[in-house]
């Protein structure tokens, strides 16, 4: 595609003219309109196409930028019926969850309902124990940290038809404990660390029966609510409007016969989310006994929220626990939730830094969260930015095509989000060049940093 053709695809794509890009406000800094022609050109490009992308930026507390980009619905026959992307779409934010859930978690231990170094046993209702270390009590801190010796080579999730407890599961001589593959066997609780999504459900379960409330009401009283955030664990009970501005989730992949097959030039296809043509159904039996499958509702990764809610819980971390004049959490607890509490040893003897195709992804962890170290190599590590020097914390996602971002220094107070709504390429083609991240990632972070927080 030429130079000359380009601004044409993106009005195909955008549902906007070049004159109508997000328009900056008559006292925008020049590089405002720099950053919405930097971000429109990555996300339509016709080479690595992107679905949709929604971006925030604070500098020293402030947001400064918010921008969307592409549909959050595509029609697949009337491209007039597809609908653009907008600053309150929600998403499917994958492993930020995780991050999410956690503020669920320390309230709970502000309140007194739990305790993040007692053996989680009691709250569970029956014996969690390693079977290679059952001498060794698990703690909500080591599965916050990933480092409790749970695996996901067993599975992670156990739908309402399943009829799962997740003693059956976890227990040996439990019905689907088979060989006992969702346990480390060489590596005792406490002492090694590998990012886990089962341990979530455990999570999950450990607040539902401390409270006697469903995981996703319990959040949405705990978080959401007090937060004044839009979207929740449970899509069936969102609003109607909430529901019609979830962002579908797509690839331009398709599987035939078994293998994978991408191509940028055809149809989108929906993952998951398609809400236009199909509505959410129920994740839980109206008999659910609270804690006995908190992964029911995926503490893991199954919120829905905005860029700009995800801006609202970044304030209030800025803040040391503090939003719109109330105190959300105690600022010791927002320390202690952020506070390093594993850091991998350069020989690799305390945790696997690598995280499927991504090499060195991992080097450091507080309570669901991650520390970005700005360790950099060729497709490999940590960075965020291409110049390095923006050490940070919080969380990445990555399901069904979905990929994004919510990392902030609370030193300098600056933070970004990305939201995208998936590719038209295999991003396992398209690799980074100073991180694990796949380029187009790398792409959008250093442009907001660049332009949005250093002002270039």
């Amino acid at each position: 595609m030429t130079t000359r053709l380009l601004p044409i695809f993106a009005a195909l794509m955008f549902g906007f003219t070049p004159a109508g890009l997000p328009a900056a406000s008559p006292a925008s800094e020049p590089w405002q309109p720099k950053l919405d022609a930097e971000l429109q050109a990555i996300a339509a490009s016709p080479t690595h196409p992107l679905a949709s992308l929604s971006v925030l930026a604070i500098r020293n507390g402030e947001v400064v930028y918010q921008r969307q980009f592409g549909h959050r619905y595509i029609d697949p026959v009337d491209p007039s019926k597809s609908r653009l992307a907008n600053d309150e779409t929600l998403y499917r934010v994958a492993s930020i969850s995780k991050l999410i859930t956690t503020l669920g978690v320390m309230r709970l231990v502000e309140a007194g309902k739990l305790r993040l170094d007692d053996d989680v046993s009691p709250a569970l209702g029956f014996s969690l124990r390693n079977p290679a270390f059952p001498d060794v009590p698990i703690t909500l801190r080591t599965l916050l940290n990933h480092t409790s010796s749970l695996r996901d080579d067993a599975g992670y999730y156990w739908d309402a038809g399943q009829n799962v407890h997740l003693r059956d599961v976890l227990a040996p001589g439990g019905r689907l404990h088979g060989d006992g593959a969702m346990w480390d066997k060489q590596h005792a609780p406490g002492t090694y660390f590998q990012y886990c999504n089962l341990a979530w459900g455990v999570i999950g379960s450990i607040m539902e029966r401390a409270t006697g409330e469903r995981f996703d009401r319990l959040m949405k009283r705990l978080v959401l609510d007090p937060l004044g955030l839009r979207g929740g664990f449970h899509p069936f009970d969102l609003s109607e409007a909430d529901l019609q501005n979830v962002a579908t989730l797509y690839r331009k992949r398709s599987t035939v016969a078994g293998r994978e097959i991408w191509n940028p030039s055809g149809p989108w296809i929906a993952q998951v989310d398609d809400y236009v043509n199909e509505r959410p159904v129920a994740r839980a039996a109206a008999d659910y006994v609270p804690g006995s499958n908190g992964t029911l509702f995926g503490p893991q990764g199954n919120c829905r929220l905005s860029a700009a809610g995800l801006g609202r819980v970044m304030h209030m971390l800025l803040a040391r626990g503090r939003l719109d004049g109330a105190v959300f959490l105690r600022e010791d607890s927002v320390a202690q939730m952020l506070r390093q509490s594993w850091r991998a040893e350069a020989t690799g003897s305390n945790g696997r830094s690598d995280f499927g195709s991504q090499r060195a992804l991992f080097h450091a962890w507080g309570l669901g969260n991650q520390h970005f170290l700005d360790v950099s190599g060729d497709n490999r590590g940590d960075r965020l930015v291409a110049d390095g020097g923006f050490r940070a914390v919080g969380h990445l996602g990555d399901a069904w095509g979905l990929t994004a971002a919510f990392v902030f220094d609370a030193g300098s107070g600056n933070g970004l989000v990305y939201l995208i709504g998936g590719p038209g390429f295999d991003p396992t083609t398209y690799r980074g060049k100073y991180s694990a991240f796949a380029r187009h990632e790398e792409l959008i972070l250093d442009a907001l940093h660049r332009r949005a927080i250093l002002r270039q």
